[in-house]
């Protein structure tokens, strides 16, 4: 996993979440954009495939989906969780609570596939599909969305960011490759599924079509999709946003790794206006007075 020396000098923490016995303590590096206090979705999302996958320890399960429900904002702040497995031959089911005190602030569904070795034929469809091009190595220009915070944050200081396809200067489709300069829990290795689970979060971000100095445009849910883990540290999100004046809008993910697609996600998108601040309203009816 990359070294991220600029969170280093400034002392920031070396890991998204520690644990001390049953109780999880997110760091400052999972905050989301919207507010310092509340978590990015793709911390939490992160842990919950942490949990799942070890509910069944056993390599031969694959985390195949991930269905979280974002009940509450997720404080960066002591969590602790419960869950329940619902075992089965082929499949079994995971379902994990998120709490914060004795609020359930976020809950995940989880699937599990035993998994099998299969003598595909090579001209099965969808069996070698293209890869998201240009690779990250060729990508250099990062994730930069108008309007949104770059203090430090699991978008800003817990991520590498680099684009692929598209602008991110500009509204409408997009393509990012993502990699984790940290890792997510303390003393523990960071596994493919956390990885995509880290990073499809993003999806609406990478392809936002409402400007985030006058909309907010926050996931209520995050819907996680793999057909096989991902190969290597870069995740890439090739994402497609779409709004209504009605409120709610959505944002469907192809996720992939350098060898080509492993998955995808879609998030269910809640839209409100930014009210305009007290100093704003002040300014603008002191111009409208002279």
């Amino acid at each position: 996993m990359p070294h991220n020396p600029a969170s280093a000098s400034r002392g920031q923490p070396a890991t998204v979440f520690a644990r001390q016995g049953d109780v999880w303590h997110p760091t400052i590096l999972s905050s989301g954009p919207w507010d310092a206090r509340a978590q990015h979705g793709g911390a939490p999302g992160a842990l919950f495939a942490y949990l799942a996958e070890n509910a069944l320890p056993d390599p031969e399960w694959q985390l195949s989906r991930l269905s979280i429900e974002l009940i509450k904002p997720v404080p960066v702040a002591p969590l602790t969780t419960h869950q329940d497995i619902h075992p089965g031959r082929s499949t079994t089911r995971v379902t994990i609570d998120l709490f914060a005190g004795e609020t359930l602030v976020a809950r995940a569904h989880a699937l599990l596939v035993r998994g099998q070795t299969l003598g595909l034929p090579p001209e099965t469809p969808g069996w070698r599909p293209a890869q998201l091009l240009p690779p990250p190595d060729e990508c250099r220009d990062p994730l930069s969305i108008p309007g949104m915070s770059t203090g430090t944050s699991f978008y800003h200081s817990a991520m590498e960011h680099r684009m692929a396809q598209g602008d991110s200067t500009r509204p409408g489709p997009a393509a990012t490759w993502f990699r984790l300069t940290v890792p997510l829990i303390q003393d523990q290795p960071t596994s493919p599924a956390m990885r995509a689970a880290a990073a499809a979060d993003f999806g609406s971000g990478v392809s936002w079509v409402l400007s985030a100095e006058h909309y907010l445009f926050a996931n209520a849910d995050l819907s996680l999709h793999l057909h096989r883990p991902a190969d290597g540290e870069w995740i890439g999100l090739l994402s497609e946003t779409q709004v209504h004046a009605g409120g709610v809008g959505t944002a469907l993910s192809r996720l992939y790794d350098e060898r080509g697609p492993i998955g995808f996600a879609t998030q269910t998108l809640v839209l409100r206006e930014r009210l305009p601040s007290p100093i704003a309203v002040k300014a603008k009816e002191s111009a409208s007075a002279e």
